[in-house]
């Protein structure tokens, strides 16, 4: 093959191209261009002559060249000293590829669980009437909760709980619900809650709000199709034939006192209303009812809610044959039965079926937490008193899951002893009795019950947040608590509580207050009009957020500084738990985890005088003790003795200290864990052990 330059010219050959003519084929030992130029017809004679000596010496380069072409480039691939190198690369990449994935899913494998939000953060109570008034009408509402959500993020709280804002004729604050997807006036619009929603999720704030499954109000559609016997509506709440002039077809008496049972002139019969007679029960023996109820669940949680505080579930089912409930006391006359306490409820609470009804409430909820960081929360509300057996059961089985938590109540009794043996009896009592690998949670105030630092004091409101900020679990804060706001003195002509108009001593009134923002006109409240729905408290211009944001030693700023520590320290929110100490004055106790080399102690003096705690039986403690953070703010720093730790009557101390020995392994009857993890401090990482 060759190439013509032009008439009368030589023959070009294509050897002549090539840029390296010295390279030799491997195997055959001729040069590129004799390969080239070869007819491919043409037989090789092995005895054909060789390239004269001085051709020899321009053809002895055999190295590689840019612009090789694949034919070279694969003769020089095939050499040992090329070949080799390359391979071990390749097998090298690939061991290490299966090292990284097998390291990745041991990883994965060995790592605990991630806290949920409703886990890592308080949950805080917003009452919305009393939170913040917006348009001046004296009353609180959605937009001004909107207006106050930088206090959510200054505390260091993710999770909000709002209570009642549907439509509502107000009979019972909200809890009386006319129409359950429909915002009272009272409190704003739909438009207003969907921006209050946006702007919450906008600054990571989880709204849960309340769901009131027991009942409606008698104004609601259902119940007046009911009354007048709608075929379809009928069977939508309980109804018995009874007396119109003695309406009372069994003993069952309401929360709020009296007979469960009103007439209703419409229909001629009886209705059940555990509550008050405005708040008629539903039936949820109507799977109608239990469809419409889901349905109105998934009606908020398309709205993009994050969880459901379940209201009163107890009540839910009451035994369909209606006989009487035996008496606590048998020898007091039946006409004098008139109060929730004075009947065992067996037919009235947590009847069989219960269970069924809510676990299917939380299956719906799991569809919606299948989003990546949209996990939807749910908490049981039961007051079951002693029978703390029942409370339990709201955690669901090992098989079959229910609430993430029900309330824990039982430190509402605190302030009936001021004792440290008998904070660590009610701590036990939740402890002891949780299901295994279960969260434990701690209410010690709601919109029920009087405000803590009332009921214990005001000496002991600090204590009292430093024990519900480092017990394990998720504490509850009801608003105000974290400045210690007290009850108001309300008087008849101004209780507003439909409880406290059945019973003066039983109004609620008092712990529902306007939230306390700064020295201002109405506390901060109410700026734009002299009108309040209850009187503010007198202490205002010294006890609100305002003043105690610029003072370090406030019940705020301790507040604060507290839910900041257990957030960011591994032992407090997810560690061990353990008892080392209980007197007539002093409950402690330590939190650590294991392969961590720091540890917390927590002296918690709940006694009504001044205590010396020696703790020098507790080896792995070390011999001194420094105080990280005290609620009397002149000892912080102090360095203390074990053998002697001073605490006055209300102070609590959280101590720091170092230690590579744990007391969990040597005390198991004295530790509880949820869930167990441990700390590799080579790779600062949590592992399961």
């Amino acid at each position: 093959m060759s190439l013509k330059k032009g008439p009368g010219s030589r023959p070009m050959e294509l050897g002549e191209c090539t840029r390296n003519p010295g390279y030799q084929d491997v195997e055959g030992g001729g040069s590129a261009a004799e390969t080239i130029n070869a007819d491919p017809g043409e037989k090789h004679d092995s005895a054909a002559p060789k390239l004269d000596p001085d051709a020899a010496e321009e053809y002895t380069q055999i190295k590689p060249y840019a612009g090789m072409p694949k034919e070279v480039l694969l003769q020089y691939s095939s050499q040992a000293r090329y070949r080799v190198p390359r391979e071990i690369l390749f097998w090298l990449t690939v061991a290490c590829t299966l090292v990284l994935v097998a390291l990745t899913i041991t990883v994965i494998a060995l790592s605990p669980r991630c806290l949920q939000w409703w886990q890592a953060s308080p949950v805080y109570q917003v009452y919305p009437r009393s939170f913040k008034d917006s348009n001046g009408d004296g009353v609180g509402d959605l937009k001004g909760i909107q207006e106050q959500l930088d206090h959510f993020l200054y505390l260091k709280v993710k999770s909000v709980w709002i209570s009642p804002f549907y439509l509502s004729p107000m009979k019972d604050f909200g809890y009386d619900v006319e129409d359950f997807r429909a915002i009272d006036p009272l409190f704003g619009t739909m438009r207003d809650f969907e921006e209050l929603l946006a702007e919450m999720h906008n600054k990571g704030l989880k709204l849960i709000m309340d769901f009131i499954p027991n009942h409606t109000s008698d104004r609601h559609r259902w119940f007046n199709l009911s009354r007048t016997r709608d075929p379809h509506y009928k069977d939508y709440y309980v109804w018995t034939d009874c007396n119109a002039t003695a309406p009372r077809p069994n003993n069952w008496v309401s929360v709020f006192g009296n007979s469960s049972w009103t007439y209703d002139d419409v229909r001629g019969q009886c209705y059940l209303h555990q509550f008050l007679k405005e708040q008629p029960d539903l039936n949820f023996r109507n799977p109608n009812v239990y469809k419409e109820m889901t349905d109105i669940i998934h009606f908020w949680l398309e709205k993009g809610v994050d969880g459901f505080r379940m209201d009163a579930v107890k009540h839910m089912l009451e035994a369909t044959h209606l006989r009487d409930e035996p008496q606590v006391d048998p020898s007091k006359p039946a006409e004098s039965v008139k109060t929730e306490f004075d009947l065992h409820h067996d037919y009235t609470y947590t009847q069989l079926g219960l269970h069924d009804l809510l676990r299917g409430w939380r299956a719906v909820l799991d569809v919606y937490s299948r989003e990546p960081g949209k996990y939807r929360f749910m908490v049981m509300e039961s007051y079951d008193y002693q029978e703390v057996e029942k409370t339990m059961m709201y955690y669901g089985t090992p098989l079959v899951r229910e609430s993430d938590f029900p309330f824990n109540f039982y430190l509402l009794y605190l302030p009936q002893n001021t004792s440290g043996l008998w904070v660590k009896d009610l701590v036990h009592l939740w402890m002891a009795n949780m299901p295994k690998g279960k969260w434990p949670n701690w209410v010690v105030g709601n919109h029920d019950k009087p405000r803590i630092a009332s009921s214990a004091g005001q000496t002991y409101i600090r204590v009292i947040n430093m024990l519900l900020l480092t017990l394990p679990g998720t504490p509850t804060t009801y608003y105000g608590e974290e400045i210690g706001m007290e009850n108001i003195n309300v008087t008849d002509s101004q209780i507003q509580d439909p409880a406290g108009k059945y019973n003066a001593s039983a109004s609620r009134d008092p712990g529902r207050s306007p939230m306390q923002w700064s020295g201002d006109m109405n506390a901060g409240f109410n700026i734009k009009t002299n009108s309040t729905w209850l009187p503010v408290h007198p202490d205002y211009t010294s006890v609100n957020v305002e003043v105690q944001k610029k003072d370090e030693g406030s019940v705020l700023a301790q507040y604060r500084f507290l839910n900041t520590l257990r957030q960011s320290e591994l032992p407090l929110h997810r560690g061990w738990f353990c008892y080392v100490h209980a007197d007539a004055s002093v409950f402690s106790y330590l939190r650590e985890l294991d392969g961590l080399d720091r540890a917390f102690l927590m002296v918690l003096n709940f006694g009504k005088e001044s205590a010396t705690t020696d703790l020098s039986s507790i080896r792995e403690l070390p011999d001194q003790l420094k105080v990280l953070m005290s609620t009397n703010q002149i000892n912080n720093g102090k360095v203390l003795q074990k053998s002697r730790v001073l605490t006055e009557a209300g102070e609590g101390l959280v101590i720091r200290y170092s230690t590579h020995t744990r007391f969990n392994p040597n005390h198991p009857e004295q530790c509880y864990v949820s869930e167990k993890a441990c700390y590799l401090s080579a790779m600062d990482i949590l592992y399961k052990c």
